[in-house]
């Protein structure tokens, strides 16, 4: 277990828009964007120096649930996997994967073989999952789905680390191959794939304190965001674990400089504008309490608005973030 991110370095990236189409966070371009938004705005975001772009995962969302959420949720492996192809640098996260709709030996082999080809760059985001029709469409128990994923987690770590791990189910002991391996710039210093956990509940928050590599808030943790940081620090030192964490913050929409719409509207709630000077003294607010990465929203009128937004971001504001 080890964080990805440089001691020091404050990081940002951001989910993607159109691939999830929640009335809660859609913008009014991505009902009619496809293929080619999509691939602009991942592209933007590599060449601005996001340290990563996330996809959801939804395998099906049963009706009325629909309403509140949509039916629109493109596959996450598929999508990071081709998204890798089209980038060069930027991080390939799942935002969070939920490892209880999955034997864990495959979402293992989906994440090794997504870093194999992208040479070191997926993060495995993992979370117990929320919508209850869902588990029930796919025959998962519901209620068990914390501990399911408490038990993914060790069988996928097990075989991050292993190539004939001895995990996983019957007849496990004669060890399972696991190949592809982990690319070599994943490996280096003998580092190993990263998983974030995801969840602002007190339950998940410990479990990512003791599970994972990162912590992914979805949502302000409702013991305050000072809280939980110093909660997964207590937790890690009570389990002697190593203070180095990778700790997130959802930091919400974003827009630099006046804009020509209504922000709010597009925000689908409040948005934060201003000048990078301004923005950034936000962001390393929270960088001063521990956060290492920000996951942000960007906002425009037009796919095109939101890739000149991110990359005035990360030439303006991201030079400036700083944890001092």
């Amino acid at each position: 277990m080890s964080p990805i991110i440089p001691n020091g370095q404050v990081t940002w990236g951001l989910q993607l828009p159109v691939q999830s189409q929640s009335p809660s966070f859609v913008q009014p371009w991505e009902s009619t964007a496809g293929t080619a938004e999509l691939v602009s705005v991942a592209q933007a975001a590599d060449r601005a120096g996001a340290f990563y772009i996330g996809v959801c995962d939804h395998v099906g969302v049963p009706r009325p649930a629909d309403e509140r959420m949509s039916a629109m949720w493109y596959d996450t492996i598929a999508t990071l996997g081709w998204l890798g192809a089209l980038t060069c640098r930027v991080r390939l996260l799942s935002h969070v994967y939920v490892l209880p709709y999955r034997h864990p030996l495959a979402a293992a082999k989906a994440f090794l073989t997504l870093d194999n080809l992208s040479d070191g760059r997926a993060i495995l985001g993992a979370g117990a999952g929320h919508l209850e029709s869902e588990f029930e469409l796919l025959g998962v128990d519901f209620e068990s789905r914390g501990q399911q994923l408490e038990e993914s987690v060790a069988v996928i770590r097990a075989a991050f680390a292993e190539e004939y791990p001895t995990v996983g189910g019957p007849g496990a002991q004669v060890g399972i191959g696991m190949s592809p391996r982990p690319s070599a710039r994943t490996l280096l210093g003998g580092a190993s794939l990263p998983i974030w956990i995801g969840g602002s509940s007190k339950v998940a928050i410990r479990r990512a304190a003791l599970l994972g590599d990162g912590w992914l808030p979805q949502g302000p943790p409702k013991m305050g965001l000072s809280n939980a940081i110093s909660f997964i620090r207590s937790e890690r030192e009570a389990a002697g674990l190593p203070a180095a964490f990778d700790l997130g913050m959802n930091f919400g929409s974003v827009f630099l400089g006046p804009a020509d719409f209504d922000l709010e509207l597009f925000a689908r709630g409040p948005a934060v504008q201003g000048g990078a000077e301004e923005v950034a003294e936000r962001i390393n607010k929270f960088a001063a309490k521990g956060i290492n990465q920000i996951q942000l929203r960007f906002l425009g009128k037009d796919a095109q608005q939101v890739c000149d937004q991110i990359e005035q971001f990360g030439a303006e504001v991201g030079p400036l973030l700083s944890c001092d």
